[in-house]
């Protein structure tokens, strides 16, 4: 006998086989000893401002002209909600749902990144867990990374771009970009020699000069304005209390 019930569709959850560059970035960013992240009071900004930008070089995200404004200009979702990374997905979804501007766009669709991102850096053997106590009394985790090369080929990419102004490829581009905004740049483990040249290059690249397309341009140059306004106020609430 054949069963006339109908098949409830399974959703698939899709993990793009190269590093997001929210992952990249993350990755960057993590400190191996301590297992934290530079730049904590701007995380939920910068990591959206990742998946902003990936959507962005997937066409699947525009702003919209002339909305200019506190908060940034306007963005909306664009082509069908097919994504299948999940990550992706969601965050396509969520800016689908309504417009809004940039700031409050990558605070929402970075919210909650943290844990699923490392998890993902996990799951592809890219970093790994160490738990130690300190002083026998202390538990510390530490997420050292597992897989140096990749992430020594991303700093190679970022000190060619920056120190022998080498052409920025779409995903070195956009991770300059971020870590400038953000202000994390400095804290590149092995540091940059850092100079007026080097500023300058990295200001240069923040302002979307890597992106091949108008859309593009748009988006980069609007998250790197979101991020970097959500530091300066990261920075003067720190000033305040202390």
């Amino acid at each position: 006998m054949v069963s006339t019930t109908p098949h409830t569709p399974v959703e698939r959850h899709v993990v793009e086989p190269t590093p997001l560059i929210v992952e990249d970035l993350m990755l960057l960013l993590l400190d191996d000893e301590t297992g934290t992240m530079a730049g904590a009071g701007t995380m939920h900004y910068s990591l959206g401002g990742a998946l902003l930008v990936e959507l962005a070089l997937r066409d699947r995200v525009e702003i919209i002209e002339g909305t200019e404004g506190l908060g940034g200009p306007k963005v909306i979702a664009t082509g069908p909600q097919d994504l299948e990374d999940p990550l992706l997905r969601t965050a396509h979804e969520q800016i689908a749902q309504r417009t809004r501007r940039a700031q409050s766009v990558l605070l929402e669709i970075g919210a909650g990144l943290y844990k699923p991102v490392i998890n993902r850096l996990i799951e592809r053997d890219l970093i790994r867990t160490e738990n130690k106590r300190v002083l026998g009394l202390f538990r510390t985790t530490r997420l050292p990374s597992n897989a140096p090369a990749h992430e020594a080929d991303l700093r190679t990419k970022i000190r060619a771009t920056l120190e022998d102004d080498q052409p920025a490829d779409p995903r070195t581009g956009a991770l300059i970009a971020l870590l400038s905004a953000s202000g994390t740049l400095p804290a590149l483990r092995p540091p940059l020699p850092w100079s007026s040249k080097v500023a300058h290059r990295a200001k240069h690249i923040e302002a979307g000069n890597w992106a091949a397309s108008a859309v593009t341009l748009a988006v980069a140059t609007a998250t790197a304005g979101a991020v970097a306004a959500a530091a300066v106020a990261a920075t003067t609430a720190v000033v305040a209390t202390s």
